[in-house]
């Protein structure tokens, strides 16, 4: 392999990251900036010319400070769920909305009297709550009336992309997070269009990650980028599968951040009544970033959890070591105490390995409890997934908290042999490693660097 860079974006909920790679895959720079968020009475929503000039931002600091090289691709992943109206002009029409912002209430209610969520599952994939575009897209019509003079209709990362240069289209991942794609087909529900207000018309060609289009122009500003191909790279989640190596049909991610996702590649075509009684387990189902695959997710807040019962103990990552350790040696059979996260309760041990009675939980106790707890709750989804798709082949674990030792001790006797990728920001090298496609620095999937090569650490 030549010299040539390659640059991944991830446009998150809390701020977009962008990572320059060589070609074997390792980062040589990167950069970060706060996704702009206008808090609202509902949840949040964003200019999305502001989220555009803060990914601007992100790559133009990255690209200060790497090496000398050709940069041969962009790839951009997201954030699923939000979206941007833009008129005939290609110019925005309204706010993004958040996914968790709940200003939808009415719309949601009325879509399950009309269209019920057994069917919405069979169809989509997905359950019928709060987070999906088609229900913000209903409320943007009603409450923007210049809305309805949109003739396009992009995700995320396509934004961006289009913001860079690229040309508009849908990636199937995040068109599946939309609520208006038809799982077993592959194509857009007439119903739910018609019922959001939306149309077919509305939405770009359908396409799979890594799919070049077009290249970075000039006015983008950012004269090192000019000419590079752009690819828009889909979901966040499933990008970060393929950035942390889990790329073969029935490899899973867990990505342990503050929240813990599950992340399952399988073969398309699963029966509409198994979509179904995964979606009633908390799973979704959708297109993967990979061609030819489908995605089983999961979440918790696992992550959250683990966060507050540290910081109730008076304590920080850098205390995690000798706290791992201690909990290590605690004997996770006997239950005894309780302790209280935001209305659940986690069971503490009783006593530690040594048999030495204990009348209070020390922080080791505690630390053990919660680590029981969030893995069970993440056991469970794990179990939905492998007893309706059949059992998994590689468990990656990614994310700041797969640093913890006691909690990949306790996955590990959960949900089996749990390798941890060294991989940083597997998410932005998803998104590189798919731009090299878009460019054909790589022929296939199968030509992505390993990631076990690399001996850096994980960021989470």
């Amino acid at each position: 392999m030549g010299g040539q860079l390659l640059v991944g974006l991830d446009v998150g909920t809390t701020g977009s990251k962008a990572v320059v790679f060589t070609e074997l895959g390792d980062p040589v720079s990167q950069a970060a900036a706060g996704t702009p968020w206008t808090t609202t009475a509902t949840g949040a929503e964003l200019d999305p010319d502001a989220l555009l000039a803060a990914a601007r931002g992100a790559l133009a600091t990255a690209l200060a400070d790497a090496p000398p090289g050709r940069v041969a691709a962009v790839g951009v992943a997201s954030m699923g769920e939000s979206g941007v109206l833009l008129d005939s002009a290609g110019h925005p029409l309204g706010p993004m909305i958040a996914w968790h912002d709940t200003r939808d209430e009415d719309e949601l209610a009325d879509l399950h009297a009309r269209i019920g969520p057994d069917t919405f599952a069979r169809t989509t994939g997905l359950p019928l709550r709060h987070q999906w575009a088609l229900t913000k897209h209903r409320w943007l019509r009603g409450h923007h009336p210049e809305s309805r003079r949109a003739v396009r209709r992009l995700n995320v990362a396509e934004w961006v992309v289009r913001g860079l240069g690229g040309d508009e289209a849908c990636e199937q991942s995040l068109a599946s997070r939309t609520g208006w794609l038809r799982l077993d087909g592959r194509d857009w529900w007439p119903e739910a269009l018609d019922w959001s207000g939306a149309s077919a018309s509305l939405m770009p060609e359908l396409v799979t990650a890594g799919t070049p289009l077009g290249t970075v122009a000039d006015r983008a500003g950012l004269s090192r980028l000019t000419g590079a191909t752009l690819t828009v790279c889909g979901h966040d989640h499933q990008v970060a599968a393929i950035g942390a190596g889990a790329l073969r049909p029935g490899d899973e991610l867990d990505s342990c951040g503050t929240a813990e996702a599950l992340v399952r590649s399988v073969a398309p075509g699963l029966p509409p009544e198994t979509v179904a009684g995964l979606v009633d387990a908390g799973v979704t189902v959708g297109w993967h970033a990979l061609a030819g695959r489908w995605c089983l997710l999961g979440a918790t807040t696992g992550g959250l959890t683990l966060q507050r019962v540290l910081a109730g103990l008076g304590l920080d990552r850098a205390d995690l070591p000798e706290l791992d350790a201690l909990a290590s040696r605690v004997d996770p059979s006997r239950h005894g105490v309780t302790i209280e996260d935001e209305g659940r309760s986690i069971g503490v041990p009783a006593r530690p390995l040594t048999g030495a009675p204990v009348t209070s939980a020390g922080p080791a106790e505690i630390w053990r409890a919660a680590l029981e707890s969030v893995t069970e709750e993440i056991g469970v989804i794990h179990d939905a997934m492998t007893s309706y798709s059949g059992v998994h082949h590689d468990l990656v674990a990614v994310g700041g908290w797969a640093r913890s030792t006691a909690l990949m001790e306790v996955k590990a006797r959960r949900l089996g042999p749990v390798r941890r990728s060294p991989v940083a920001e597997a998410g932005a090298r998803g998104a590189a490693l798919l731009a090299g496609l878009a460019a054909e620095v790589y022929a296939t999937a199968d030509d992505f660097p390993d990631p076990a090569r690399t001996g850096r650490p994980d960021g989470g």
